[in-house]
């Protein structure tokens, strides 16, 4: 065993051994690098593609994702390799994904992200309706889609000066007339969600929601009586938490036969 040792010892201060031992460690990584590269290039990977034609903004389901193996090589920029990553999302607004095609980031997003997805959201015979806000009127910004809201009614008889002033003069009423409205959007001045990039801090101009053509029509009404300067104010509400959120529904008959009384509407 000393032999061996000693034998050892020699053969590692022979410098010109050691150079030879060097080099040829050195052509091996190499060599093992060199080999792991080109495999890495040339090995094909599963990818999802399309299996279909899918247009702009529609749900991308799992029957329309097949996939095959491609070359490492077109995998450059942002090609979705995780099938788990495209489905149940949706095709961005702007873009048609052709049959064959692979998937790319940029052309897949979530449907909040779709500039017209509360066209989904509302049941048949409803219509949507825009309520401008501002960061006070939402709480601080703490009005997110998918919360309920209840619809307030103020409204200030006002005083005419070429009128006999009545017992009503500058009363004001204020009551709830719609109760349990799921809110579908919150989107800033531009249009753009609210609650999409939360790095861009934008502030709400709009709340956006759906309800029955009658009421629909009972709240314009409401927001029209110039005469009685009306305004229409929304409060949140823990529906959303609940197991069964209520059904939307008229809070006052008393306040929609005032505002029936004040106002007509033509078809």
């Amino acid at each position: 065993m000393g032999n061996l040792v000693t034998s050892i010892k020699k053969f590692m201060q022979n410098k010109n051994t050691v150079t030879v031992v060097g080099v040829v460690l050195a052509i091996v990584v190499l060599y093992v690098a060199y080999t792991m590269r080109v495999n890495s290039a040339i090995n094909p990977v599963t990818v999802p593609y399309a299996a279909e034609q899918i247009k702009a903004g529609i749900q991308i389901t799992e029957s329309m994702i097949s996939t095959r193996e491609v070359p490492p090589s077109m995998l450059e920029g942002d090609v979705i390799q995780n099938v788990g990553e495209i489905i149940d999302k949706y095709s961005a607004a702007d873009t048609v994904i052709p049959k064959g095609s692979l998937f790319y980031r940029r052309a897949v997003v979530e449907k909040e992200q779709l500039p017209t997805n509360i066209i989904l959201e509302y049941p048949k015979g409803y219509v949507l309706y825009n309520l401008p806000v501002d960061i006070t009127s939402t709480y601080g910004n703490s009005v997110y889609p998918g919360n309920y809201i209840d619809i307030w009614l103020k409204a200030v008889n006002k005083v005419d000066a070429n009128q006999p002033i009545t017992a009503d003069a500058d009363k004001i009423m204020y009551g709830k007339l719609i109760s349990n409205i799921q809110v579908l959007a919150v989107k800033d001045g531009n249009g753009q969600p609210v609650f999409q990039n939360l790095d861009e801090n934008r502030t709400p101009a709009m709340v956006v929601f759906a309800l029955p053509e009658e009421y629909f029509v009972l709240l314009r009404k409401a927001n029209y009586m110039r005469t009685y300067d009306t305004s229409i104010e929304l409060v949140p509400t823990n529906e959303s938490i609940k197991d069964e959120p209520g059904e939307l529904e008229l809070s006052s008959e008393q306040l929609k036969e005032w505002i029936n009384t004040h106002t007509y509407w033509t078809d």
